[in-house]
């Protein structure tokens, strides 16, 4: 009984920060691999990275590669997702996956997933 909640996402101008959040419910935080996905309008549902429960994260997507940054916090079983720099392409619903086995880099990887928070870059 695995259950990701996003949040934090929302308005935010060009060049701003924001800081999303993924609670994770239950004991198996510790174990699992958690990552970010992203969908923006009329495009395919893209990772951006992963964190192992170790604390390794993959690569980031290029297109967010400088600008943001994961993290976990095991004793809040959370894990973050800070974006800086934020640019009007970065609009999109951001979600968060978690994986027992690997790092949930691609859909096929993914266990559980949340069901995703707006967030929207204005211009």
């Amino acid at each position: 009984q695995v259950q990701l909640v996003e949040s934090g996402g929302g308005l935010v101008q060009a060049g701003g920060s924001l800081r999303l959040s993924c609670a994770v419910s239950g004991r198996a935080f510790s174990i699992l691999s958690v990552g970010w996905f992203r969908q923006a309008p009329g495009k395919e549902r893209e990772s951006i990275v992963s964190i192992g429960y170790n604390g390794v994260n993959t690569d980031y997507a290029d297109s967010v590669k400088g600008r943001f940054t994961i993290s976990r916090d095991n004793a809040k079983n959370t894990v973050y997702l800070q974006m800086g720099s934020l640019k009007p392409e970065d609009t999109a619903v951001y979600y968060c996956a978690a994986s027992y086995y690997k790092d949930p880099d691609s859909q096929d990887d993914v266990d559980y997933w949340g069901k995703g928070t707006l967030v929207t870059v204005s211009s």
